[in-house]
């Protein structure tokens, strides 16, 4: 009996089939104990899709040099007024929040890759004293002057001021001088007066705190300073901008006690 061709065809993909089945048998088990079948089918997870939030370089609560030179890039393009601080804070998560919003990106007051990159592409980077803008810089070595006795020992290459007592240095304060044309003088001096609430005759300025030690030149609080930082100058007298700490001074420095101004 002749079979047609399309017959022969489906009956053999039927034996092939079931050879690969083994026949009857049951599907061979795998190492879990669920039967094994020849055929696998790849089939979507059901688990619905993530999207993996942004690392932050920089969130509010850091601190350290990163922050301080973010803050002082953010202040390049007019988003920061205050610091840096190099602590970052709720000022500086408004900032950041206010950059990236107005550059399309989400207001997360974090700083991401993203916001960084864009924030590198937009400014300079920041010399010494735009990141030490408002003080917190380190202090140089003492002078070898100021090693023994009571000396306000002042460094203008760091616009820092050490007290120090027979070489220990008690407390250290962000200072700034005279201009080009006021200069502060350099040298050994000594305090010779105390003012509390002394006021300038020559410029009509406040003074306090003011301690003299070179003619009209004094160490004192200054207001400018502790509202613009190393923006100004003073006409030739030390500026403290830390009125606790400028109180703290005046209260514990004699009159003939030492000053030591030097590079």
């Amino acid at each position: 009996m002749r079979i047609p061709g399309r017959t022969v065809a489906l009956l053999v993909s039927a034996a092939a089939l079931a050879a690969a089945l083994g026949g009857c048998k049951p599907p061979p088990a795998g190492a879990d104990g669920k039967p094994r079948y020849p055929v696998h089918f790849d089939t979507p997870s059901a688990r619905p899709h993530t999207t993996a939030r942004a690392a932050a370089l920089y969130s509010r609560g850091d601190s350290g040099s990163g922050v301080r030179e973010l803050q002082a890039r953010l202040r390049q393009v007019q988003w920061l007024n205050d610091g840096p601080t190099g602590e970052y804070d709720d000022l500086t998560e408004q900032a950041v929040s206010g950059f990236q919003g107005k550059r399309g990106l989400p207001r997360t007051g974090r700083v991401d890759t993203v916001t960084w990159q864009r924030l590198l592409a937009m400014t300079h980077r920041p010399g010494r004293w735009e990141l030490y803008l408002m003080g917190g810089q380190p202090a140089a070595p003492p002078d070898p002057r100021c090693l023994t006795g009571r000396v306000l020992c002042v460094s203008k290459t760091s616009r820092t001021l050490r007290w120090m007592i027979d070489g220990r240095t008690l407390t250290t304060v962000s200072v700034r001088f005279g201009s080009q044309y006021t200069p502060t003088r350099e040298g050994v001096f000594s305090i010779y007066w105390k003012s509390r609430h002394h006021v300038s005759t020559l410029y009509d300025s406040p003074m306090p705190y003011a301690m003299f030690f070179s003619g009209g030149q004094a160490i004192h609080y200054s207001y400018d300073f502790a509202a613009h930082g190393y923006a100004g100058g003073s006409h030739g007298c030390v500026n403290v901008r830390d009125e606790g700490a400028i109180a703290s001074l005046f209260a514990q420095v004699r009159n003939g006690d030492r000053v030591v101004v030097y590079r």
